[in-house]
């Protein structure tokens, strides 16, 4: 993978920000491989991410941060810069269902995510085999009603420890505490089916099922206190029909939910995504 900078804005939209941007970069002989500008005319805010080459920069991202920051002050922009070369540390939870688990350890494997899988959590101890077999650390932090707190105290500090970037839940099936959503807002990211609000609790396939639906999906989103209503990143849907047991439902459940959650995730770790108000703007 070729070295690069991922510069990534959101700010007021006005005239001449890209302009700026990018007499800055050519001022600095920047290579810009990739750019991507949304402008929103209902909020009035403008976002960009740019992918410049790194060896094209004269110097590293302190300085680049320094020489950049009267501009970020003109336009009063939410910035960031990131570096290729540092791959996002990731912290998966899961419980026992395996099928999100296995396939980002799988897409981790092949290399076909750009990110440094630091450990796995999870309140359940079935699956530290699969995890183990990667050479992953697996830690079992069984949550109850009556050690909730001491269990996700546990689990925050595993979280400082890997210095987690982000966190996956991978069919993670415990609710975080507001205390961690907040600590790790636009940190966290979910998957769960698209039946919701209108299929919620248990068995939502029996449920779907005897509605007789006729698309199922899933949804990926980053979490917040509000529970499932947090900024979406990706979705999608295959259709059925009444030929479709509940198992085909389930089995092709699983299909999308895993799918969707890794282009959610692949997205975020190439700093592709980017939060405002309750939405977000996704580079391709």
């Amino acid at each position: 993978m070729e070295h690069t900078y991922r510069l990534v804005i959101s700010c007021p939209d006005r005239t001449g920000i890209v302009a700026k941007v990018s007499n800055f970069l050519s001022t600095y002989n920047g290579w810009i491989t990739e750019a991507s500008h949304h402008s929103d005319t209902q909020s009035g805010w403008f976002f960009m991410r740019h992918q410049i080459k790194a060896e094209s920069i004269p110097f590293g991202l302190d300085q680049f941060r320094a020489a950049f920051e009267p501009i970020a002050r003109e336009f009063n922009m939410r910035w960031h810069i990131a570096d290729s070369a540092r791959p996002k540390r990731v912290v998966l939870m899961c419980s026992k269902e395996s099928h999100c688990l296995a396939d980002l350890l799988h897409r981790w494997h092949s290399k076909e995510l750009n990110a440094e899988m630091a450990a796995v959590i999870s309140n359940h101890d079935d699956l530290r085999r699969m995890v183990e077999w990667h050479d992953i650390p697996y830690h079992h932090v069984p949550v109850s009603k009556e050690n909730k707190a001491e269990a996700f105290g546990q689990i925050e500090e595993l979280l400082d420890k890997y210095e987690a970037d982000v966190i996956v839940l991978a069919r993670y099936m415990q609710i975080l505490p507001a205390g961690l959503c907040e600590k790790y807002a636009g940190k966290v990211i979910n998957i769960h089916h698209s039946f919701l609000p209108s299929f919620a609790g248990a068995r939502p396939y029996h449920q779907a099922y005897s509605r007789g639906v006729k698309l199922i999906g899933a949804t990926c989103h980053y979490v917040t206190q509000d529970l499932d209503e947090g900024p979406i990143i990706e979705q999608d849907v295959i259709r059925i029909s009444h030929r479709d047991s509940i198992e085909d439902m389930v089995r092709l459940g699983k299909d999308v939910e895993k799918n969707v959650l890794a282009r959610g995730l692949r997205s975020h770790v190439e700093d592709r995504v980017i939060t405002y108000e309750n939405k977000t703007v996704v580079f391709d």
